[in-house]
């Protein structure tokens, strides 16, 4: 009979030990709450879509990021995978088009536990550039629902439309939506104006902003 102890240290001579488990630290999760909003750039979501190449026999992926006071897809990724460095992409992509940088009012960014907003690499960026980064609760979508509206509109208007015979042949098209979406669609909740047309009147202050809770 013969304590832990021992067998730790026999096992050692021998050279028979396991490497020891690494632990690391947990990163506290934010969950999403309500909140007013009032301006463009106060809160944002993102989320990802998939949609089916027929020509191809296999499934591209849309990450898109909007404003949730203009409507207005700020910036998307498609394409054949959608990893945490495309997220990442996206986001930072998307500061740069609102001018916006590290130690500005930066807008709260609310995303679903998809991988790749739980990755470490999206989450690293999130802490680079000094934006909270909250989730929302499983099983909440409504937590999302400007992002999620976005979703079943570009499903019906442009995805549901077109049988993809190639991934380019997706693109182009997508592209051409995204185009008409943000500076040509009209929003009956942004008086009519289109997402881009809504954020530049507000800009130049020729309109009461709407109040709204997401």
């Amino acid at each position: 009979m013969i304590n832990h102890k021992k067998t730790y240290r026999l096992c050692k001579e021998l050279g028979i030990l396991q490497p020891r488990l690494k632990l690391y630290p947990k990163r506290p999760k934010k969950v999403a709450k309500l909140k007013e909003i009032t301006g463009p750039n106060q809160s944002w979501q993102m989320d990802l879509k998939y949609g089916f190449l027929i020509g191809e026999n296999r499934f591209f992926f849309q990450i898109s990021v909007i404003d949730v006071f203009d409507r207005t897809v700020i910036d998307y990724h498609v394409g054949l995978s959608a990893t945490a460095k495309d997220a990442k992409a996206v986001l930072e992509n998307a500061l740069s088009k609102r001018g916006l940088s590290p130690g500005l009012k930066l807008p709260v960014i609310r995303t679903d536990n998809g991988p790749q907003f739980t990755a470490n690499l999206f989450i690293d960026a999130c802490q680079k550039w000094g934006l909270y980064h909250e989730r929302i609760p499983v099983k909440t979508p409504n937590m999302i629902a400007y992002i999620e509206s976005f979703h079943s509109i570009i499903e019906k208007e442009c995805y549901r439309r077109h049988e993809f015979n190639s991934f380019k042949e997706a693109y182009i098209i997508i592209a051409q939506y995204m185009d008409f979406y943000n500076n040509r669609r009209r929003h009956g909740s942004l008086n009519y104006k289109s997402p881009q047309n809504y954020y530049q009147a507000h800009i130049q202050k020729q309109i009461v902003p709407l109040r709204m809770v997401a």
